[in-house]
């Protein structure tokens, strides 16, 4: 009988060897049968052992995995897009734009609602961004004019190569096409020119599309550098939905978007009425001023600019597809969990408003643009958060030196915008706005002071001055200048316009 039961328990044991080892998939759990017999005790353990070893193996994997070395930095990404207002997002409240992507961003981080740049136009932005700084203290107002060496290494991918990251920069540099940086980066995919063409081929000899393109290097670059000891931060540069360069310009967009907002209404502004531009005193109203120039090419008549705006929503949708792909592949890679992604635009862009296409000047769709902080390192209390504190293109720098755990040199004029929301932190009530690029009649020279109410705008060329109230006229339809009402408000922005003119330097 004993020989029996025996046979029987081995029979059994083997049956579930067999069974394991034919790949049925299934998790099986054994329980040790206690037995006096020797024998038995030994066969149960080698059987369990022989159950159990894919588990082990997995488990020896495991812990091998996790003594490699992981960063214990975050990665960091910054997307810039180029000429991208601040309401051409579904997130920012646009209904009819198609930015999926990027409003899943927003809602697993930050949305920055008051973001604004401290000038208006790629080249003097860039250099905000990258340096941290005003244009009245980096001094880089054109496209010709390049960091010195020492302001090189003041900028914040200078910093954090020196502090171990990895650093790499695709897509429009915008600074200086003749001087680029590229020996400071380990990775470098930047055409040597001001503006890339939006359709390029590639060394394949396929003609692909700029934000295609940017998107390419931007797989090939988190292959290369994710799971390194070293963590990396990767600087993109999209050239949409910035117009092109033909001539005359357009907006083109990846051709299979072409049928995205067809049936689509664009309602118009209200200042797009030909009496705000009317409105404006004879040196601003000049077939000489590049705004009002641009504007009759892409809005001059109702299906012109139908077709503008939508075609500049493709463009955007683009970039946002881009972005999708870019964050599947940190899921894929497995990095998403140690990566920061800061998405922003290096200046706004009127759509026909006050009978203008283009930025430079200080209204609002100029000059405010979008802003998200996204990641799994951000604390979960801000996970979702909109914040209408004023965030500002110079806060770039210092806010991913931050994340970095890298000192902010005294260079650095701007703030890191996660300090802003620290018990006790105190709120930006104002900046300061400086554009002055060519000049006039061109481009008429502005300064100002925009607050969190009211806005204030001076044409130093020609002592002409704007002021609006922009919590009750968010559009800036009524110029307060000449309203004895504002006289006590308008001189306290004259005196600060002077106090923080003189800190920007």
């Amino acid at each position: 009988m004993k020989i029996r039961k025996f046979v029987r328990e081995v029979f059994f044991f083997v049956l579930l060897v067999l069974t394991s080892m034919a790949g049925f998939g299934q998790r099986i759990e054994v329980r040790k049968i206690a037995s006096p017999n020797l024998i038995f005790q030994l066969g149960n353990r080698q059987l369990w052992d022989a159950l159990t070893s894919r588990t082990q193996s997995r488990q020896n994997k495991n812990a091998r995995d996790n003594t490699k070395p992981k960063p214990s930095r975050p990665n960091i990404i910054f997307v810039l897009t180029d000429d991208h207002r601040w309401d051409a997002l579904g997130v920012m409240g646009n209904n009819i734009i198609k930015t999926p992507n990027l409003d899943a961003l927003a809602e697993r981080g930050i949305l920055f609602k008051k973001a604004y740049v401290t000038t208006s136009i790629c080249c003097v932005s860039r250099a905000s961004l990258l340096s941290g700084q005003y244009m009245s203290r980096h001094k880089i107002n054109d496209f010709s004019t390049c960091f010195s060496k020492k302001a090189l290494d003041k900028t914040y991918p200078a910093l954090l190569k020196k502090a171990g990251y990895k650093i790499g920069f695709i897509g429009k540099f915008g600074i200086d096409s003749n001087r680029q940086p590229d020996s400071l980066f380990d990775y470098w995919a930047c055409p040597k020119v001001e503006q890339p063409p939006y359709l390029v081929v590639n060394r394949s000899g396929q003609t692909i599309h700029n934000t295609d393109s940017v998107g390419k290097d931007i797989k090939q670059f988190l292959y290369q550098f994710a799971g390194q000891q070293e963590p990396f931060c990767l600087s993109v540069s999209f050239k949409a939905p910035h117009e092109s360069e033909n001539d005359p310009p357009t907006f083109p967009y990846q051709e299979r978007f072409a049928s995205l907002y067809q049936n689509t209404n664009i309602p118009k502004p209200v200042t797009t009425d030909p009496k705000y531009w009317n409105s404006f005193p004879e040196f601003f109203r000049s077939d000489k001023n590049i705004g009002r120039q641009r504007w009759k090419t892409f809005f001059s008549t109702e299906e012109k600019r139908q077709e503008t705006v939508k075609n500049y929503y493709r463009l955007i949708t683009g970039v946002d597809e881009a972005v999708g792909n870019m964050v599947a592949q940190l899921k894929q890679l497995q990095i998403d969990r140690n990566t920061i992604i800061i998405f922003m635009g290096d200046n706004g862009f009127s759509l026909g408003e006050h009978g203008l296409e283009g930025k430079w000047f200080g209204f609002e769709e100029s000059i405010r643009v979008p802003l998200i902080i996204s990641g799994a390192p951000i604390p979960r209390k801000l996970v979702g958060k909109k914040t209408n504190n004023i965030a500002l293109n110079i806060d770039i720098a210092s806010t991913i030196l931050s994340f970095a755990g890298v000192a902010t040199p005294a260079t650095i004029q701007g703030k890191d915008l996660m300090a802003s929301f620290k018990n006790g932190a105190t709120e930006r009530e104002d900046f300061f706005y400086e554009h002055t690029f060519i000049g006039s009649p061109g481009l008429p020279k502005v300064e100002g002071v925009v607050s969190k109410k009211f806005k204030y705008m001076k044409y130093i060329e020609h002592n002409y001055e704007e002021f609006y109230n922009t919590k009750r006229d968010p559009r800036e339809t009524n110029n307060l200048i000449e309203q004895k009402s504002t006289g006590n408000n308008l001189a306290k922005f004259r005196k600060r316009y002077a106090v923080l003119k003189k800190a920007a330097k």
